[in-house]
């Protein structure tokens, strides 16, 4: 009976340490003292507020002088402060009734704000870690009045906090132009895969690179890896936006779904909107089932990456990043879901 006991206990420490997989992403970054800067440029504009506003303005443009063009030309699209009525159009956002509650909103979800700035200073640490010799940008952060979630210029990202505000807030219901797929990825907890990927696509992606779909694919799956080593700690499901349910549906069916993809003769199609169907953002992929996610062709792609990068642990992240060459990747990967 003794020696049951023991063989027994031999077997669960054996399955415990198996099933405890070694993040290679996890390195160490103590000394990595390169910091991002986090900038809450909204608190600065919304103090602006019953004060001689285009002296303000003007005052609020020198000292942030690369994005605040940013902001009104592109963000909330006023113009720029050179035009006649850019105080009068810039006081009337700031003090606008829907503004003024959103900003409350903003201000309420993140009371605390200290924890995004550190997280986001984080994952630039890591991001410094594989480029040590890459500039890294200012972050912004503000209210856009439900525009793009995150913006990124040369050395620049900004985040709509306002975009972020949780699935079941009320004025998402009412955008009628942002479908409520889009909603389930309007918290929090998405903002740092955001700004990774956005990130990764202003430094590393080449538009026309990618000819056919498994191109496409295998780019948009090294984003994803470049999210996984800048956010080694963030679930699968926050980086590709995912609920639990859809990321367990593409688990359970990857075998099928690469087999499809194969049978119908897809990976090498140039056709637009066979791209599209497997690429962009939609409630469920055209072709698979109903309760299949968008943006599976992104899912196979970035397992395919993350194959090719274990099997080849003497590539360095910027040498997957310079790499183009899919179908090299995919063949050196010996991707096979089964």
């Amino acid at each position: 009976m003794r020696a049951v006991k023991i063989l027994f206990l031999l077997a669960v420490v054996i399955t415990l340490f198996s099933g405890c997989k070694h993040n290679p992403l996890k390195v160490d970054i103590s000394d990595i003292d390169k910091e991002v800067e986090v900038v809450p440029f909204d608190e600065g504009l919304f103090s602006l507020e019953g004060k001689d506003t285009l002296q303000a303005f003007v005052e609020l443009s020198n000292a942030h002088p690369d994005f605040f063009n940013l902001y009104t030309y592109r963000i909330i699209k006023i113009g720029g402060i050179g035009d006649e009525q850019f105080g009068e159009l810039m006081k009337a956002f700031i003090t606008d009734t829907m503004i003024q509650d959103v900003k409350a909103l903003t201000d309420k979800e993140f009371s605390n704000y200290t924890k995004l700035e550190k997280q986001l200073k984080k994952a630039f640490k890591y991001y410094s870690y594989h480029f040590p010799d890459k500039e890294l940008p200012t972050i912004y952060t503000y209210i856009s009045g439900f525009n793009q979630s995150v913006v990124t210029a040369e050395n620049i990202i900004g985040i709509s906090l306002d975009k972020y505000l949780g699935r079941n807030c009320g004025y998402y219901q009412q955008l009628s132009t942002t479908p409520q797929y889009k909603v389930q990825n309007m918290h929090k907890n998405k903002i740092l895969s955001d700004v990774a990927f956005a990130w990764g696509i202003t430094e590393f992606e080449e538009p026309n690179a990618a000819t056919n779909l498994l191109g496409n694919m295998i780019q948009k799956g090294k984003l994803m890896y470049l999210v996984d080593a800048m956010l080694p700690a963030v679930p699968d499901s926050f980086k590709i936006g995912y609920t639990p349910q859809q990321l367990e549906w593409c688990q359970m069916n990857e075998p099928q779904m690469w087999t499809y993809l194969i049978e119908k003769e897809m990976l090498y199609t140039t056709k637009r909107m066979n791209i599209v169907r497997y690429i962009n953002d939609a409630p469920s992929t055209s072709g698979f089932p109903l309760d299949s996610p968008g943006r599976t062709g992104v899912w196979i792609g970035w397992q395919i990456v993350r194959q090719y990068m274990k099997k080849h642990p003497e590539v360095t992240l910027p040498q997957l990043m310079a790499n183009n060459n899919y179908q090299k990747i995919l063949n050196d990967s010996g991707y096979n879901p089964e």
